[in-house]
């Protein structure tokens, strides 16, 4: 079956938006046994969005067609492709209340021109919309199908997985079923050479590296019947993953680093605090956003003053003098003077340069040091990072989880 992608809006044009739902579509379409033989993408011009739709139409059995569904006179898709189809339009009263009444939960005024994303073609398939005003929909006519989504990645994806997802699983006869491995401690280059023959060699299921910031994810994916198969051809491509990265796999169900650490606290009854230099509160703040954090976390406090580490931390004056602010000296202090006033089984301290300015020649800017201080002692590392101030905070803060969770193992 012949699917194709058909992206509308002239901001992808004019290399303003970063098209990254085409890229999303095709890694879940192609594993469903869906050729993806063509990729469009056109501007909010009716002439021509007619005829790349006609097009599309003609050489394709299902076309997913992004952006152009809002509620202004140049979102022009649904009624181009609905008049490609031989489709009308009409206001779905049903839908048209809803969106009403979505507006005023909100406070906001339904002005006319909103009603444009309450019509649709009479028995067209209304997709739910969880993060914006803009349904998509499902349209067929004589043998082809036309599924219809919104721009936005935080729309589109989530109603992508949801919804649609479900649907071409029917439509092909076949299912996915996937897990994530989260790693963190090699690059994707190291991560896929040292696995390069599976890569090379995959059939069902297949394995697809994603690198995130800092780490590297794979999906392992098998087409299958139903979960229990997907689980039992996935298992043993994971355990051969396993084999050969060891313990730089941190999660086999796709969790992030706070969360796998999140989860072992909460698991083993555990506390923690945090005392932040470098990383200026991101650790605090990654493990805030999981719920239930208040089961783990006592509290948090970004020591960025040599002052504030003394006073708040109990970091030794002599010790500033002579290691300076950072170093694991330093570093070891923090940890166990938080961990110390806090009460806590666990505490975490980071201190670096972050740049851009900064650093020493034995510590340039990019040295960052990480302790944990526990009832069994106080551990402590040296990293050297490379890049901007932003990337250095981000990866400082992935390895003092990665510390962290390695810790919690022993």
């Amino acid at each position: 079956m012949v699917a194709e992608i058909v992206s509308v809006g002239t901001e992808l044009l004019m290399g303003q938006v970063v098209n990254t739902d085409a890229q999303f579509i095709a890694q879940r379409l192609a594993p469903l046994g869906f050729q993806v033989f063509y990729h469009t993408t056109v501007g909010d011009n009716v002439k021509r969005l007619t005829t790349v739709v006609h097009q599309a139409v003609e050489r394709s059995d299902v076309v997913v067609f992004t952006g152009g569904l809002g509620p202004t006179d140049d979102d022009l898709t649904k009624e181009t492709v609905a008049a490609a189809l031989g489709l009308t339009v009409e206001l779905i009263p049903e839908e048209a209340e809803r969106l009403k009444k979505h507006f005023e939960s909100r406070g906001y005024a339904f002005t006319p021109n909103n009603l444009k994303q309450a019509s649709f073609p009479k028995n067209a398939i209304i997709l739910p919309n969880a993060f914006g005003t803009a349904p998509g929909c499902i349209m067929t006519a004589e043998n082809k199908t036309a599924i219809l989504l919104p721009g936005p990645p935080r729309e589109l994806f989530p109603m992508f997985q949801n919804h649609v997802m479900p649907y071409l699983e029917r439509m092909s006869g076949n299912k996915l079923y996937s897990r994530e491995l989260r790693i963190f401690g090699k690059g994707e280059s190291s991560v896929t050479y040292e696995l390069r023959d599976i890569i090379e060699n995959q059939t069902n299921p297949t394995v697809a590296p994603y690198v995130k910031t800092g780490e590297v994810s794979l999906r392992v994916t098998a087409l299958c019947q139903n979960e229990q198969e997907g689980e039992s051809l996935v298992r043993p491509m994971i355990g051969e993953i396993i084999s050969r990265l060891g313990d730089i796999v941190y999660s086999t169900v796709g969790e992030s680093l706070p969360e796998t650490c999140a989860r072992m606290l909460t698991d083993d009854q555990l506390t923690l605090a945090v005392a932040e230099s470098c990383t200026g509160g991101l650790v605090a703040s990654d493990l805030v956003a999981i719920p239930g954090c208040s089961k783990y976390l006592v509290e948090g406090c970004v020591a960025y003053s040599d002052e504030t580490k003394m006073r708040r931390l109990d970091v030794k004056k002599e010790t500033l003098d002579r290691f300076g602010a950072v170093s694991e000296q330093c570093a070891r202090e923090m940890a166990e003077g938080m961990r110390a006033s806090s009460g806590t089984d666990y505490a975490l301290a980071t201190t670096g340069f972050a740049g851009p300015d900064g650093g020493t020649e034995q510590d340039p800017v990019g040295t960052v040091y990480i302790a944990i201080a526990a009832a069994n002692g106080t551990t402590a590392k040296r990293i050297q990072l490379f890049g901007e101030r932003a990337r250095i905070r981000e990866i400082s803060t992935l390895h003092a989880f990665d510390m962290l969770r390695r810790r919690l193992c022993l």
